[in-house]
């Protein structure tokens, strides 16, 4: 099967469309979406540069002073913000770009004549960019560890529960994502709101103890704030009991919605 990209064309084994099981028809489908990815240059850039580069970026501008009474140093929340950004721009704005380029290619459409079905198609189209997150994760993690005096993850358990809950959420808002979105170039702007909200108000890098009752009320009903606490819980320890309920049922909520948005209103074929 040839898969076909703005600008390149890359031929895939028949195993893609055609694998005998599960597994081998999800492998098929990664090992063609990795081979794709690695070759656009930008996608890489950001998924692997970007969220270094922010986390740097605002270890160096955030103040020991704004943090008093949260419990955390600037270490610990740049790298624990910096794991959601690795989720955001890896996941999320990097699969929105490839769902919108795979369909407007036809790929999609191709796909479905085969033996895949449709939730195969987008979780196998997920599986790169998943891993890269997660990868990244863990040298976020390892590097926090040995070289900025933070202590290993407190709870792994709830780390663990909030990445996962972040690549599902987020691969299903990337694919929700692209069907409003015409074009591969205006990904970069129908992903930025999710962004901006997430960097602003679900405590990527402003904890949400910082911020006035009302407004911190708010905040932790958005999408990624209960991944975010599960996250830094889960490395930093803190949040107890009702706050991790919350956290966790405010996630599951909106994937729930994510994932009903998809079943309504992905688009399979082109957008002309």
């Amino acid at each position: 099967m040839t898969i076909t990209t703005t600008g390149t064309t890359s031929t895939t084994g028949a195993s893609t469309a055609t694998g005998t099981t599960l597994r081998g028809r999800l492998t098929a489908l990664g090992r063609a979406e990795v081979t794709l990815l690695a070759r656009n240059r930008t996608a890489v850039f950001v998924a692997l540069l970007m969220p270094a580069a922010m986390v740097l970026a605002m270890k160096s501008t955030l103040k020991q002073s704004v943090l008093d009474g949260t419990g955390l140093s600037v270490a610990a929340a740049a790298l624990t913000g910096g794991i959601g950004i690795v989720l955001i721009q890896a996941v999320y704005m990097n699969l929105v770009s490839s769902y919108v380029a795979r369909r407007e290619d036809l790929v999609l459409k191709r796909l479905r004549t085969g033996e895949v079905t449709d939730r195969e198609i987008l979780i196998g189209t997920a599986l790169p960019s998943v891993a890269l997150a997660l990868a990244q994760t863990v040298v976020i993690v390892v590097a926090g560890t040995a070289f900025f005096g933070l202590a290993t993850p407190q709870r792994p358990e709830l780390l663990l529960a909030g990445l996962l809950l972040g690549v599902v959420l987020l691969a299903a808002l990337a694919a929700a994502t692209s069907a409003v979105t015409r074009t591969v170039q205006t990904s970069q702007l129908t992903t930025l709101p999710l962004f901006f909200i997430s960097m602003m108000g679900s405590g990527l890098f402003v904890p949400l103890e910082i911020m006035p009752g009302p407004m911190a009320s708010v905040c932790e009903l958005l999408p990624v704030t209960g991944v975010m606490t599960l996250v830094r819980t889960g490395w930093l320890g803190g949040a107890e009991g009702s706050d991790l309920l919350v956290a966790a049922l405010t996630g599951l909520a909106w994937t729930a919605f994510a994932v009903f948005a998809v079943q309504r209103r992905f688009r399979w074929d082109p957008r002309r």
